[in-house]
């Protein structure tokens, strides 16, 4: 049960977006940049950061939800469940598999991050762009990681909801919806 008043048909962290609009529409603009913005990562490759940070972190909600939006971008599921077993071995290129480890360190601490590390996705192919949006990315979902549980806010357990909530995210990113989100009263419900 949530620790403060939110309402019943958002779980996760849309209910404490809609229930601070001020605060959420910072967070939502610098969300949309990073993960759907230009870049020379796919949306899929982004959505596999917040994804392993997400399941580091051990927040279902944040894990599910966009576990199930980078299999909608990947077209596939393996890929996101091997991450989550190894980086080592999973079905993604060598510059992935080192920044997806740098995304890994800095969810446990910034201060993590090695010289090693940074310069094993430089010899990979990773950009210095590509460097500095993991770590915004790694950051950006440790902050909605402990925002989401520390307010122990409703996480569904249906896996319909996350794949609802994952073709949402491709369809129309991270912005707040224009109509808002009474239409889920009723499917939530």
């Amino acid at each position: 049960m949530p620790y403060i008043p939110l309402e019943e048909h958002l779980p996760g962290v849309t209910g404490l977006l809609e229930y601070r609009k001020d605060t959420a529409a910072p967070i939502r603009e610098l969300t949309q940049i990073l993960l759907r913005g230009p870049s020379t990562l796919t949306e899929g490759e982004r959505e596999l950061i917040a994804t392993i940070v997400s399941h580091r972190n051990q927040c279902t909600f944040c894990v599910t939800a966009h576990t199930a939006v980078a299999n909608i971008f990947l077209e596939e599921e393996k890929t996101s469940t091997r991450i989550k077993e190894d980086i080592g071995t999973a079905p993604v290129s060598d510059k992935m598999k080192a920044l997806l480890t740098i995304a890994s360190q800095v969810q446990e601490s910034g201060k993590n991050v090695t010289t090693e590390s940074i310069q094993k996705a430089k010899d990979a192919g990773a950009t210095d762009m590509e460097i500095h949006d993991t770590v915004l990315i790694a950051a950006l979902f440790c902050l909605y990681n402990r925002y989401v549980d520390g307010l122990s806010t409703v996480t569904p357990t249906d896996p319909e909801f996350y794949k609802g909530l994952g073709q949402r995210l491709k369809d129309h990113g991270y912005h707040r919806l224009p109509q808002g989100y009474d239409h889920l009263k009723k499917s939530n419900q």
